[in-house]
């Protein structure tokens, strides 16, 4: 059985993080695969926190997050990839994607796998298990685990979501439960779908434009533009993309393509 991690050691909350795996996989005789954005994509988290500031950082980790995990799943050659998303955690993006408009988005969240037409399916078994529920089992079983927040993640529009959904558990404890079935009804009732999945142009990535959005923040960060690829737009025009070509910047992404991992 493998077991992927995609946390770039480098900050004291993240090597925290990284060395419980660690210690905790080596009990339960697992084998640990660190995938990091170093080597994948030519940045670390704290290069690309110092160059963007505090804000929308946690657009590129999650972008680069769930890429490196699923590289990282490629090449462990597994048939699925089992992620520990709680319930508090699909509530709050629910509720982000109401906030967003996304209805695409919206009306799969709270599935527990999706991707079945993908090489690898993503699975979310924890889907109805309360977070304090995890921290309960966890401590009780005196299980060595951490509890330290990401120290990039105090500003992020996640952060408010959690924050109205537990004022929300005060008055009614089943909020969460609540938030999680309007999403699956939404999801029954809903014909929108996602856009269909191709191949990005850049790295072989799958995407549903041109270039996945991992490439297009790069191109923003090697080009010293690191909002380039934070909104909507997913792909860029015509005329970017030719310049983009064009670009022989000392960081370009031509030299150093996301995804040229070597193990």
């Amino acid at each position: 059985m493998g077991w992927i991690s995609s946390c770039c050691l480098l900050t004291k909350a993240l090597l925290d993080t990284g060395m419980t795996h660690l210690r905790r996989l080596k009990e339960m005789n697992f084998r640990l695969k660190i995938v990091s954005y170093k080597d994948l994509y030519g940045w670390t988290m704290d290069e690309i926190v110092k160059t963007i500031g505090l804000k929308n950082n946690c657009t590129f980790c999650g972008v680069f997050r769930r890429q490196a995990l699923d590289r990282g799943a490629a090449l462990l050659k597994v048939d699925k990839l089992v992620t520990g998303h709680n319930a508090d955690d699909i509530a709050e993006t629910v509720l982000l994607n109401i906030l967003r408009g996304d209805i695409a988005r919206l009306s799969r969240c709270t599935s527990i796998t999706t991707g079945e037409d993908g090489p690898i399916p993503r699975c979310k078994p924890f889907k109805y298990t309360y977070e304090k529920e995890i921290v309960m089992y966890a401590y009780f079983k005196r299980l060595d685990y951490f509890s330290t927040e990401c120290i990039y993640s105090p500003n992020a529009y996640r952060g408010f979501a959690r924050e109205f959904i537990k004022d929300l558990e005060r008055m009614r404890p089943r909020a969460i439960l609540d938030i999680i079935k309007s999403g699956e009804d939404f999801r029954i009732s809903t014909s929108t779908k996602m856009p269909e999945q191709g191949i990005c142009e850049r790295c072989g990535y799958i995407s549903s434009q041109k270039w996945c959005k991992a490439c297009v923040l790069l191109e923003g960060l090697n080009k010293g533009l690191p909002k380039l690829g934070i909104g909507r737009s997913r792909g860029l025009d015509n005329n970017h993309r030719k310049d983009v070509k064009q670009s022989n910047g000392t960081k370009n992404i031509e030299g150093k393509q996301c995804g040229s991992l070597d193990f």
